[in-house]
């Protein structure tokens, strides 16, 4: 059924990322879109069988109930409100403590060069794939030293951390795809299938090689940051940092600024074990926290998944950080217990900005929500789908839904109940079809998530890059289109050929290197500018990551 609002159900999404765009105001966009979506909601506003509307109120308090209730209604949201917070005092600790400099000294004699900062971190991002927000925090924080160190830009760092947090948590061990599964699995109930079906856990593994974009925007961060061919703003980015230093534009708003706001650090040539031991305390906790509440005798590795405290898990981690910094400190004698205490706060005041964003990110959730935004999109594919473009088509409406709402496992909630009996029945009552389907939800739900300035995921890879938020969305928009092409190519070849997909994400691959040396050869014609930087040992850069 499609939302009562019509296309009305679009605006304020839309408005929000437009504005964010546009104004590069992400606090602001969003902000408005919030109070739109409230406006229409309260005064009735509709197109739906003629124009109707019921003038009532303004729309604030409605609009406040959504930011309150974003963070009171769902435990989830405040724990990642509190992990978010935790983290930031724990890289305040490292920072104060000299952790950050002793870690670059130690990781610049092996990553001496701009394509080996790259490729380290790509690869970090590769093997974290428990969790995307602790993905961005771990990733983000060992590398945002070493790759100021590389002269490389704060654009490219945010890019390469949220380009493999979420298409990694995806189709790796996480809660991603515990959460997937669970889905699956209870549509297969819903249509009294199971028995005709495989497990929901063997629909979600058929449906991995189909998850095109996920796979491709991996490979797409491999192909750039081992070219170190650039394209778009990304480009433009890139030689502002070769040829100045500045790894981050003159009038950014970073959503981090560890250096203005806490100082100097209080230790001069730290030992390595400042930054080692902190960190490896988050990761130790948070791994340990999501086997032990995911554990119970007789379950499966899947029910693990399915039962885990994720959430949980990034909180105590987030704490053990803190906790052990703070024992640092005191033992190394590098600050009074009052001076710590104060770090601690000042963390805890670098993360308002990333807080905020998340907050009225969330908010606008819920307005796409009360207006059905995702049924009204959805509703147009219904009865016009064949077999052929069933991927692509599934693939498009997903990334537009997700792009819309900022939120990837909003948009495969909404998403599942009609894919998976769309599938079912457009195939012929047959399985396959169902996990082709899948894979194309999945990816098109990653491709919003990765270019949506109101994804959760995206701010926090601005905040551990310590990026300008929209600066990061405006330039990974590139790159993630030309994933985004590549995909529906090779599902418009799999429609047409039903060639394994197994032949075309190879394929795919190929296809993105074609691209990236073509577009990043013309734009770096057409701005006059090197398509590539170079290859020896960068200095120091004027603007270091806590600046």
């Amino acid at each position: 059924m499609a939302s009562e609002f019509g296309a009305l159900s679009l605006v304020p999404p839309l408005l929000a990322i437009v504005l964010a765009v546009v104004t590069r105001r992400a606090m602001l966009s969003l902000f408005i879109g919030i109070w739109v979506g409230a406006i229409i909601i309260v005064n009735e506003i509709s197109f739906v069988g003629g124009f109707h509307f019921e003038p009532k109120s303004p729309g604030v308090a409605q609009m406040f109930d959504w930011i309150i209730n974003s963070i009171g209604n769902s435990t989830f949201n405040a724990k990642i409100l509190v992990f978010t917070l935790l983290i930031g005092a724990g890289i305040a600790l490292i920072w104060r403590l000299g952790g950050a400099f002793a870690i670059t000294r130690f990781a610049t004699r092996g990553i001496n060069s701009h394509r080996r900062a790259g490729v380290t971190t790509w690869l970090l991002g590769l093997l974290w794939n428990f969790d995307d927000y602790a993905n961005n925090a771990i990733v983000g924080s060992s590398m945002k030293d070493i790759a100021d160190e590389m002269k490389m830009s704060r654009e490219k760092l945010a890019y390469i951390l949220d380009s493999t947090a979420a298409p990694m948590a995806t189709i790796g061990l996480s809660s991603w795809v515990a959460f997937e599964i669970g889905l699956i699995h209870t549509q297969y109930e819903e249509l009294g299938i199971q028995g005709e079906t495989p497990t929901a856990a063997t629909t979600f593994l058929q449906s991995i090689p189909f998850n095109m974009y996920a796979i491709l925007a991996l490979a797409m961060v491999g192909i750039i940051v081992i070219t170190q061919r650039d394209f778009g703003e990304m480009l433009t980015a890139e030689n502002r940092a070769q040829q100045t230093g500045n790894v981050i534009r003159e009038d950014a708003q970073p959503l981090q600024s560890i250096k203005e706001d806490l100082g100097e650090p209080a230790l001069e040539n730290a030992p390595l074990r400042m930054f080692v031991l902190p960190v490896f305390a988050l990761v130790s906790v948070v791994i340990s926290g999501a086997v032990i509440t995911g554990y119970a005798p007789g379950r499966t590795p899947v029910e693990m998944f399915e039962n885990t405290d994720v959430a949980g898990a990034l909180v105590w981690g987030s704490f053990a950080m803190v906790a052990t910094g703070i024992v640092l400190s005191q033992v190394h004698g590098a600050m009074s217990l009052d001076e710590t205490m104060e770090t601690v706060l000042d963390g805890f005041g670098t993360m308002l900005p990333a807080v905020s964003i998340l907050v009225l990110a969330w908010s606008i959730g819920s307005v796409a929500t009360a207006l059905e935004t995702g049924a009204y999109v959805t509703a147009y594919a219904e009865g016009v789908v064949s077999p052929l473009m069933l991927p692509v088509v599934i693939f498009l409406i997903s990334a537009f839904i997700s792009l819309a709402i900022g939120t990837s496992w909003g948009t495969m909630s909404i998403m599942t109940p009609i894919v998976v009996p769309m599938a079912w029945s457009i195939g012929g009552e047959s399985s396959q079809l169902i996990a082709i389907a899948v894979g194309a939800m999945f990816s098109g739900a990653i491709f919003g998530d990765n270019c949506s300035p109101i994804s959760d995921t995206t701010v926090l890879a601005s905040t551990f890059s310590g990026s300008d938020h929209i600066d990061h969305v405006r330039t990974q928009m590139y790159y993630a289109g030309t994933v985004l092409i590549a995909t529906a190519v090779m599902y418009l070849l799999y429609g047409l050929t039903n060639i394994n997909p197994f032949i075309l994400l190879p394929l795919g691959v190929v296809v993105l290197v074609a691209l990236v040396y073509v577009f990043s050869e013309w734009d770096a014609k057409r701005k006059n500018v090197p398509s590539k930087p170079a290859a020896k040992r960068q200095s120091r850069p004027d603007v270091t990551s806590d600046d």
